[in-house]
């Protein structure tokens, strides 16, 4: 009976000492998590070597990236890895700043806590402190901006580039991402959609240079014709798709065949041959001159098709089925028998199948209304292509982020300085509301750290140029120096900044509430409590 349930003994004092020491742990995990990320932000950040169990190595200063490599035992050290995460899904960019940010909140707390002030004292000002900022940030701080003024958005996705590996080809960078962005955007009864996870396919091929990269407009996979004398250059292609296979079903399972003699398994033979060229007949009617398909296609398949002049691709995953559907106007269809003229492809203008290094990729391009895309990125190793990657999705979220809600803040660390100062002016004595917009500074702090500046010189200078009223005086990330962000032209999107705000003070929120730990599970060498012991750890 002892033995299976956990016995908390409890003495006069220990409560509150938990409570108070529990906190005091909680905070320092997330500052450790946030100094193993403070380096990477900025222009002149360093990049990490991760290595994980299986001896990969992953080069990159993404903040997410670098989370999700490292294993962590403390809880509220996992609740800081959550937040990155939920950051990059929810807008894409940002991962780094808001682990900073929520260890620096966390760190403004704990002289609070010292001075006996209850955690939701601390909480209540700070969630008015949120809410103050984001009422600033949107009717105050940020500007609007024209989602058709092409040269604007480049500066926007430029300087969100410009911290990351792929700065030197920024240019190249920027222009990939704005026209992808721009091809898979789709405005319906007016609202707008952007779906990048599903129709901006990243394709990386090692070998040649990273200035090779481009936006196709159509579509690229990793697939070959399936028979050797099919067609590998077909202009303006009518295109049929399928989720089904052409060849002749198996039987479910317990599906029993009794074949007395041998005519009964000729006659099978010919069920299967006549079903297969039932299914490439319906297909011919329709004149195609390809045919993709999710499933198999048989040898005899192959054969028909042949004859028929029609260039067939199988086993194509569904994700590049349906860009291909969205790139030529064609309708998958799950059943020969279905299919309609309508459903016909028309709107590729070029297919063709070329060997890049040992593979070969199927491309339709040349597409007349693409709402889909694959971006083709090349460089020298698979490590190298990987970050350009990762890099390139910010870009594109931020390109993402500006069509769906065209406002920009000033990047550099001036947006925290404006709004800390807003802040501070509201509460002129030291409570937990101005803590948080002294915590606000460390996003210019620490960019000045990473490019060697003077930290608290410079600070002081940015503090007096908003004092006076420069409200987009930040900090230039390359030398340190103190420049107007308007001048520069580096701005950030206003959702990104949002996002980053809300999710580190709900998280310093929510890890101060914490006020006691308790394991659930069991020591494996501890021997079951006898009924003496137990009777002796409740007398303490």
């Amino acid at each position: 009976m002892y033995g299976q349930q956990p016995i908390i003994v409890l003495s006069q004092n220990t409560k509150r000492e938990s409570g108070r020491k529990v906190q005091l742990e909680n905070i320092n995990a997330g500052k450790t998590i946030a100094d193993v990320i403070r380096t990477c932000l900025g222009p002149q950040a360093m990049l990490k070597m991760l290595m994980d169990p299986m001896g990969g190595i992953v080069m990159t200063n993404d903040g997410n990236a670098i989370l999700r490599e490292i294993t962590v035992q403390h809880p509220a050290a996992k609740t800081m890895i959550e937040i990155a995460r939920t950051q990059d899904e929810e807008v894409g960019d940002g991962t780094t700043s808001v682990i900073v940010l929520a260890g620096e909140m966390l760190a403004v707390a704990e002289q609070f806590l010292s001075q006996n002030i209850h955690p939701t004292v601390i909480i209540r000002e700070y969630r008015q402190a949120l809410e103050d900022a984001v009422k600033l940030l949107q009717d105050k701080i940020s500007i609007p901006i024209d989602v058709n003024d092409r040269d604007k958005l480049k500066e926007v996705i430029r300087s969100c580039v410009g911290t990351k590996y792929i700065g030197r080809w920024a240019d190249l960078a920027v222009d990939i991402a704005l026209d992808a962005v721009n091809t898979v955007t789709i405005n319906e009864n007016g609202r707008t959609e952007v779906d990048i996870k599903n129709y901006a396919k990243v394709e990386k091929i090692p070998g040649g240079t990273v200035e090779e990269s481009r936006v196709l407009n159509g579509v690229m996979i990793n697939k070959d014709v399936t028979h050797p004398k099919m067609r590998r250059f077909i202009e303006n292609p009518r295109i049929v798709l399928l989720d089904c296979p052409l060849e002749y079903k198996k039987g479910e399972s317990q599906t029993n065949i009794e074949i007395v003699g041998e005519q009964d398994f000729t006659k099978l033979l010919q069920l299967e041959e006549e079903h297969v060229q039932r299914q490439c007949e319906e297909i011919i009617a329709l004149k195609p001159d390809l045919v993709f398909t999710e499933k198999g296609v048989s040898d005899l398949a192959q054969h028909y098709l042949v004859k028929a002049g029609i260039t067939a691709i199988r086993r194509l995953r569904k994700t590049d089925n349906n860009r291909i559907a969205r790139a030529c106007g064609a309708t998958i269809v799950n059943r020969t028998e279905e299919l309609k003229e309508s459903d016909v492809g028309t709107q590729a203008g070029r297919f063709e199948v070329k060997k890049i290094g040992d593979d070969y990729f199927t491309f339709i391009t040349e597409c007349k209304n693409p709402k889909a895309c694959t971006i083709l990125l090349r460089g020298a190793s698979k490590d190298v292509l990987n970050e350009i990657e990762r890099n390139l999705q910010d870009a594109l979220h931020v390109a993402k982020n500006l069509v769906l809600n065209p406002r920009l803040v000033a990047g550099g660390g001036a947006v925290e300085m404006a709004v800390s100062a807003a802040l501070s002016a509201n509460s002129p004595h030291s409570t937990p509301y101005r803590a948080v917009a002294q915590a606000l500074e460390i996003i210019p702090r620490t960019l000045a750290q990473n490019c060697g500046a003077n930290t608290i010189r410079t600070l002081t200078a940015l503090r007096a140029r908003h004092a006076a009223g420069t409200s987009t005086a930040g900090i230039d990330g390359e030398t340190g120096e103190i420049v107007d962000m308007a001048v520069k032209a580096i701005w950030e999107p206003l959702a990104v900044k949002l996002q980053v705000y809300k999710t580190a003070v709900e998280t310093a929120i929510l890890l101060l509430r914490i006020d006691d730990i308790v394991s659930g599970s069991k020591k494996k060498n501890s021997e079951p409590a006898g009924p003496s012991e137990a009777a002796a750890a409740m007398q303490e």
